[in-house]
């Protein structure tokens, strides 16, 4: 491999000539006609508006009522009549190509559609290179605009990502069926301006079992940076041949009402700002006049943020400067008026689309050029709001980055470390490893002030002068600097974080000796154990239990290849732990689950661990331990306001941290603040707050309650163990620094206890009892003067809450949310914001259930 210094990439430009003449030679070489000038500008209603065209099929694709027997509206479709029908459309016409992107865990493929004039179609391949040459950062603007002048867009249409959210399905179908068969003025528009991606479902295994999540318990809307399904993987790798300047992302709500762009505060500091104008200017506006028009109620600022990196919307964002956009209809609306809203607001973005062609090409190829320059200067975005009356809480600090680096002299973290790589490089981010070694003299390591250090060779180089800059510093950011405290997800994802890989940034200009890193093939995470697993599920019905526990099913299936048995309390009480060595209990509500254990359950389990069993538990899992009697741990709720945020823990040495490091990040998100009864079974805790250690990636108000607490516990029972977590390991299966000491948990050989263990006294076992069953809870912290006025809003909603404390003398609400449902499925959080905001209540938090 032919070594380069970093002049070499910082003056990437200097190929601008060669780019140039290719572009130009791209731009003669698409058909005749591929795409036409900007229209100009035209009045709100003309004889091909939009919306008010009387549509004109041409007769040659079969309608969806000769293909299934009932028109798109009448009834949801299933997912074998949406891949029928997507397949009879694809056979009868010229415009449409189709495929499959993935194989969803139970099997089923995820078919998507494209859809253009047949020129483009015949095209396609050579339009994906004109749209990626205009990606590059070094194509020049003059021949950017030669090569946007002929390219159509690339505009994609995606639903049902949750299952139960059905009708973004059966829209894109009839957006599908329109774009084919049509042939009036106003489809002509998109057809001869754009070539249109088409997902239909993105979750079919969910759509089949009607549930939010898919076979594995996977959230798939949280997903997508970690990419640790296959049908988001499958997704982002057609995003990347198919690159979008628009991705619609179909999802439903409870009520009745259609939420579309502009989002609510917060919103990710690091995005192009073009874009942002785009969904509120351009299709915000657009969707707004229209909905206007046509009298039918929607809302938008109010709650759909635009910040963590795993939704639908952000990606596109970050990843492809394209204009993200979640739009929501109220699943309590027929399927006919939910397919027909859906199907409005695609049709009016594309038709939006269409009609700015050239200047979203053009300026969708500058925001990579830019996005170059602030690399090459060290710039990042500064914190913005975007709604009238929002205040930024956190701004970017005035520290320039160009650089950041992993570092790869660790063999104990190999595959965490090239997962990474891997996870940038598919998101075509360039890569490279220092020839030499570098001395940094402002190299700032992760959570730890900037200090002079020589990184060795081999050490892992990624400057930010690329057009993918945004999404570097998504990845790699030391902190998400939340602009402003309403939580709809978490705030820390950071990639060398979440992996406890270690690493860290510079903002001086650097010419390293570097080298291309090769594309990374994807580490194999497969361990061996002689050890017989069980899997406590704790509740079937309940959310917390079945993510947390698909979650771990996944890892123990597809990354450690482990085989495990799956019981439920009943078999603990009926003798089915006999024969296990290790019992592995993921989150879920311990109250209920104790209650099913009952008496014959619990002696069950604290016999079995006595006799040698290994119980490793973690959340709720944990809880149940302390009330079974098998852990004599302390358990209390946080008053803390802590979303979803990563914080420094340091860990001790011993076989549980084999690997890991003197620290691990570890994700905490209102979890359970926990205190061994023996201070030497604390194996992993949570530094002082004074101390240099302590450090906190995310929103984090009153955390400084865990320091000194444990976050992982190794306590003797008998001839047994109990290992136990204070918050979910393995959570979303991205954390990949903690799910090492799970793994560690189930295969490493324990040292027998010095002294015989001490039975647990009733003292915890109240304590963990009065600890509630949550699930996904709405949190609402105010200062103790508006609680009154809080009160009133939550009273006209009819809820019910728990107050308690909080940091800094204020209060907080926890409002009960019967079956633990998401923000889309709730009847009323979705309105919340805009009643606290009338209600003149400021809060300093607010989590909403994700």
């Amino acid at each position: 491999m032919t070594s380069i210094t970093g002049d070499t990439v910082i003056g990437m430009a200097n190929r601008s000539k060669v780019i140039a003449t290719a572009a130009l030679a791209l731009a003669a070489a698409l058909p005749t006609g591929t795409a036409q000038a900007d229209p100009a500008p035209t009045p709100a209603v003309t004889a091909c508006d939009a919306t008010r065209t009387t549509p004109a099929y041409t007769g040659r694709v079969p309608t969806p009522r000769s293909v299934l027997g009932f028109d798109l509206g009448e009834r949801e479709v299933t997912v074998t009549e949406s891949d029928t029908l997507l397949a009879a459309i694809d056979a009868a016409s010229d415009r449409v190509v189709s495929g499959t992107l993935a194989t969803s865990a139970e099997g089923r493929a995820l078919r998507y559609a494209i859809v253009g004039t047949p020129g483009n179609i015949r095209a396609l391949p050579a339009i994906a290179t004109a749209v990626k040459t205009l990606r590059s950062p070094v194509t020049p603007e003059p021949a950017a605009r030669a090569l946007a002048r002929k390219t159509p867009a690339i505009l994609w249409v995606a639903g049902n990502v949750h299952g139960g959210e059905e009708s973004g399905t059966d829209a894109a179908l009839k957006t599908l069926y329109d774009l084919a068969g049509r042939d009036d003025c106003a489809a002509r528009r998109i057809l001869d301006n754009a070539v249109v991606v088409i997902l239909p479902t993105q979750n079919p295994d969910g759509r089949e079992a009607d549930t939010r999540r898919n076979a594995y318990a996977f959230d798939m809307n949280r997903d997508w940076f970690a990419r640790t399904q296959p049908e988001t993987d499958g997704k982002i790798e057609l995003l990347r041949r198919y690159p979008p300047q628009l991705f619609i992302d179909a999802h439903e709500m409870g009520g009745t009402e259609y939420f579309f762009p502009p989002n609510a505060d917060p919103i990710y500091h690091d995005v192009a700002e073009p874009a942002i104008s785009w969904i509120n200017d351009v299709y915000g506006a657009s969707m707004i006049a229209e909905f206007t028009r046509r009298g039918i109620p929607f809302f938008n600022r109010d709650v759909y943020d635009l910040f963590y990196m795993g939704y639908g919307d952000t990606v596109p964002v970050t990843g492809f400067n394209a204009a993200g956009m979640t739009f929501e209809k109220g699943g309590s609306s027929p399927i006919a008026a939910r397919t027909f809203e859906q199907w409005l607001t695609q049709w009016v973005s594309l038709s939006a689309a269409a009609d700015r062609r050239t200047e979203i090409l053009t300026t969708w190829a500058g925001m990579h050029r830019e996005a170059f320059r602030q690399g090459l200067a060290g710039e990042l975005e500064p914190n913005k709001v975007y709604n009238p009356g929002n205040e930024v809480i956190t701004q970017v600090p005035d520290r320039r980055v160009r650089h950041y680096f992993l570092r790869a002299d660790d063999p104990a973290k190999k595959a965490e470390t090239e997962l990474i790589v891997r996870r940038l490089q598919r998101m075509d981010v360039q890569v490279f490893k220092l020839t030499r070694p570098l001395t940094v003299r402002d190299f700032k390591a992760y959570g730890r002030p900037e200090t002079r250090t020589v990184l060795p060779t081999g050490t892992y180089w990624i400057p930010m002068a690329q057009g993918q800059k945004h999404w570097i510093q998504a990845m790699l950011n030391e902190d998400t600097y939340t602009p402003f405290p309403y939580f709809y997800d978490v705030t820390a994802w950071s990639l060398p974080l979440l992996a406890n890989v270690p690493g860290g940034s510079s903002g001086a200009v650097l010419l390293p000796a570097a080298a291309p890193v090769k594309p990374v093939a994807a580490p194999s995470g497969r361990i061996t154990t002689s050890r017989r697993i069980g899997v406590l599920q704790l509740a079937g019905p309940a959310r917390n239990a079945n993510e947390s526990a698909g979650w771990l099913r996944h890892r123990l299936d597809r990354e450690w290849r482990l085989p495990y048995e799956v019981l439920a309390p009943a078999d603990v009480a009926a003798g089915r732990l006999t024969g296990l060595d290790v019992l592995l209990v993921p989150d879920g509500p311990a109250v209920a689950g104790d209650a099913a254990l009952g008496e014959a359950g619990r002696a069950a389990l604290r016999d079995w661990v006595a006799a040698g069993g290994r119980y490793v538990g973690w959340a709720g899992g944990t809880q149940l331990a302390v009330l079974a009697g098998v852990s004599g741990v302390t358990l209390a709720e946080p008053t803390s306001d802590v979303p979803g945020s990563l914080l420094r823990t340091t860990v001790s040495e011993g076989p549980l941290g084999a690997g890991v490091g003197r620290d691990v990040m570890t994700f905490y998100a209102y979890d359970l603040v926990m205190r061994a009864a023996d201070p030497s079974h604390a194996v992993v805790s949570y530094p002082a707050p004074d101390s240099p250690d302590w450090y906190v990636s995310g929103f984090a108000a009153g955390a400084e309650e865990l320091g000194g607490t444990a976050a992982v516990v190794d306590e003797p029972v008998g001839a047994g163990r109990a290992v136990l977590f204070a918050a979910d390991p393995n959570f979303r299966a991205f954390t990949d620094g903690t799910a090492k000491i799970v793994a560690n948990a189930v295969t490493a050989d324990l040292p027998s206890p010095r002294a015989k263990a001490q039975a647990p006294g009733p003292e915890a076992a109240r304590a963990a009892a009065a600890v509630p069953d949550r699930e996904a809870p709405i949190r609402i912290t105010v200062p103790a003067a508006q609680k009154a006025r809080l009160s009133g809003v939550l009273t006209g909603y009819g809820a019910t809450w728990t107050e308690q404390p909080a940091p800094g003398g204020a209060v907080r609400l926890v409002v009960d949310n019967p079956g633990g449902l998401s923000l889309d499925e709730h009847p009323w959080a979705a309105r919340l914001p805009a009643a606290l905001r009338a209600a003149a209540i400021t809060p300093l938090a607010v989590a909403l259930p994700h």
